[in-house]
């Protein structure tokens, strides 16, 4: 201690001088980290003068005795010091808000009371809230104040250890108050405003202080959830009867009470209801049973719902009330759904263990994001939003009482998508919207991305086979239906007459009117393209008698068009296809939208002459090789829209046994296939990804009379 000794230190600490006091003082809340030196200090009775410094000193003397006595209370020394002056004194810093470093060592000093786990030795008190309570009663404002410091944005140091007090309260509270007792306190402090300013500690900026106790809130109020959870729903229990009471009562509108003391003996119509439980919702007229899975905390969540809406409570029961039973929703059983979803969203029945997670990334400081659960803090919200969100699922759906864990199931999904992927700035406001304007096809389609996803985890080898036989079967499936077009035939325009308002523009081109058709149609064998001119498109379309031209298909070596939005074509299709793609033309209709001039050209080879007798010498020769393989242009095509382009472009190549080249014959093909696996894996039962792997059998119990099954393979 520089110039001083302990002996010195300590007869300082009583010394009349001021001066000498503070001096003395500062010097020891330094020194006091080192046990060996508190040892000696408290040995050479230096602790009852300290003690005396915080019971009677003032300004920064008082803060740096309260920080040197903290210290050893946090070495687990001067316990025995602790009375319930010294905590009335601390108490009453805290209620008067002194200077900020002598409320910072004050709330230091209760946080060390109320932390410690076991009675104090001498006897004269326990720690704890207990350990509080007198002093709390000579100074009821005492919560509000340590409420009120969570605001103060400038001292997020001073913020830190008012919650970290606050955390020792709940703590000891939820742990050693009898079951009556800690909700009242919880109460209390919620009703004091202790949600909101923790809240707004968590969206806030400054984490550094705070992230250590603000964790333990969080965690703090999970314990209190599933404390809550484990109450078991007792119908002989005054307050469980009266709660359950008060959500009777609110389902009814006053002009369903009778008058008491009438000719038909006074009561009400509720009490005299023999569906009373059910056409709220519950399953039987014994409500206290479906509490099962949620215990308190699922009446609580319900009772919150019906007191803050109760108008829309009972127009919700009147509604259901009118409809068929069947097409009734639940409300009761839909509020319990909600509460069982929000805590197994939240992982409260991790407890300890997740807790331990949230640390380790607060450790690393990697995503702190991800350690806060601000949204967990408004619980009660979140219950009715998700209560809201079931009621609007259940009409959209138009749902009945057999669908109601399918509808569950999407709120599942629904605050998983909303609530678990919300920021820790996110608003409870803004989530309260997106869970209330959330599409229902947009669910869906996340339910099935999320069912292919469980899937693809637990059974990615097997599917994949899967898939693959998916993929031949939609393009086997396509196929068929491209060529089916092709035997239906369709009417192409042939020539067009355009308007005597001046020449043929690239503005006006888009305008023109087909004056001439032809009509193609391909034959039952699947072997000629029959097609003829007309001048007209007829009703019903022309047969394969009337069409007086057709085209053997044996002939064609290529198929090009201008729609196809796939990769390039291949290097084996002629220069004269290249030469038909590069002369592609494209305007622009008077909407300014860009078009184009769909054309499907056929390519083929001329065909060589046949003899009646391929031995005769009088037979004509065949044709060179060159020109033999000479490729012109079999037949033109100009489809009238896309999707004809597209169905006879690749109907033609599929009939050529060729790859198909338009993008949506493509998106056609990976659609089919898809459906036909989310169908395939609709059929499979969840249970069967928890199936074992078939053990072989051991010897025991074998005997000569065994074969081999090998019709598995």
């Amino acid at each position: 201690m520089d110039t001083m000794t302990v002996p010195d230190l300590v007869a300082h600490l009583g010394s009349e001088e001021d001066s000498y006091r503070k001096m003395a003082v500062f010097k020891l809340q330094a020194a006091l980290g080192d046990p060996a030196f508190a040892d000696v200090f408290i040995s050479q009775g230096g602790l009852p003068k300290l003690t005396d410094l915080t019971l009677r000193a003032n300004g920064n003397t008082l803060a740096y005795a309260l920080t040197s006595f903290c210290k050893l209370l946090d070495l687990d020394m001067g316990w025995d010091y602790v009375s319930e002056e010294l905590v009335e004194r601390a108490v009453q810093l805290v209620v008067t808000n002194p200077l900020v470093n002598i409320l910072r060592s004050a709330v230091s000093v209760l946080v060390a009371i109320t932390s410690r786990p076991h009675t104090f030795g001498d006897g004269r008190g326990t720690s704890g809230f207990r350990a509080l309570k007198p002093a709390v009663t000579l100074h009821p404002s005492f919560l509000e104040m340590l409420v009120s410091i969570l605001s103060s944005v400038d001292e997020t140091q001073l913020a830190a250890n008012a919650l970290q007090l606050i955390n020792s309260l709940i703590r000891e509270a939820v742990t050693n108050d009898a079951e009556a007792e800690w909700p009242k306190f919880i109460k209390k402090l919620q009703d004091l405003g202790v949600i909101r300013a923790v809240y707004r500690l968590m969206q806030g900026q400054a984490l550094s202080d705070l992230a250590q106790p603000l964790l333990e809130f969080q965690s703090l109020t999970k314990i209190m959830l599933r404390k809550w959870r484990d109450v078991r729903v007792d119908m002989d229990k005054p307050e469980h009867k009266r709660a359950l009471r008060s959500i009777s009562f609110a389902s009814y509108s006053p002009s369903d009470t009778y008058a008491q003391g009438s000719s038909r003996g006074g009561g009400s119509k509720r009490n005299r209801d023999p569906e009373r439980w059910r056409r709220i919702g519950f399953q039987s007229e014994m409500p206290g049973a479906e509490f099962e899975e949620t215990g308190f905390l699922g009446m609580m969540d319900l009772t919150d719902f019906v007191v803050k809406n109760e108008d829309q409570f009972r127009k919700l029961i009147l509604e259901q009330t009118n409809k068929a039973s069947e097409l009734r929703c639940p409300i009761a059983r839909a509020s319990l759904a909600v509460t069982y979803v929000l805590y197994e969203h939240f992982g409260i029945h991790e407890g300890d263990l997740d807790d331990a997670k949230a640390y380790a990334v607060l450790e690393s400081r990697h995503n702190i994001d991800k350690a806060f659960k601000p949204l967990l803090l408004h619980w009660s919200r979140l219950h009715t939003a998700g209560l809201n969100a079931f009621l609007r699922l259940w009409k959209v759906t138009g749902a009945e009482v057999g669908d109601f864990e399918k509808v569950a199931e999407l709120v599942k999904i629904l605050v998983a998508d909303i609530v678990g992927n919300a920021s820790r700035m996110k608003d409870i406001a803004d989530v309260e919207h997106d869970l209330s304007e959330t599409d229902y096809q947009k669910l869906r389609r996340r339910q099935m991305e999320l069912i292919e996803e469980t899937y693809e985890h637990a059974w990615g080898h097997h599917l994949k086979f899967v898939n693959d036989d998916l993929k031949d079967e939609a393009a086997q499936f396509v196929k068929e239906q491209r060529i089916r077009c092709l035997l239906d035939g369709a009417w192409f325009p042939t020539s067009f007459s355009y308007s005597d308002s001046g020449p043929v523009t690239k503005h006006n081109v888009n305008r023109a009117t087909a004056s001439s058709w032809r009509f193609v149609r391909l034959s039952h064998n699947r072997r000629w393209l029959h097609y003829a001119d007309f001048d007209a498109q007829k009703e019903p379309s022309p047969g394969l008698d009337q069409l007086t031209e057709k085209l053997d298909l044996s002939r064609v070596s290529s198929v090009v068009s201008n729609i196809s939005a796939s990769p390039p074509p291949s290097p084996s299709i002629s220069a004269a296809s290249d030469k038909t793609l590069s002369n592609t033309k494209i305007s622009k209709d008077g909407s300014g939208n860009t078009t184009a001039s769909a054309k499907i050209t056929v390519y083929g080879f001329a065909a060589p002459p046949t003899p009646a007798n391929p031995m005769s010498p009088s037979a004509p020769r065949r044709p060179s090789a060159s020109a033999e393989n000479k490729e012109t242009v079999l037949l033109q095509l100009h489809p009238g829209s896309k999707t004809l382009a597209s169905e006879w472009v690749d109907g033609l190549l599929m009939l050529l046994n060729q790859r198909p080249i338009t993008a949506e014959t493509e998106r056609l093909e990976e659609m089919i296939a898809n459906y036909g696996l989310r169908i395939r894996l609709l059929n499979i039962r969840y249970e069967d990804l928890d199936a074992q792997e078939p053990r072989n059998p051991g010897r025991e119990g074998l005997d000569d009379d065994y074969w081999f099954d090998f019709g598995g393979l």
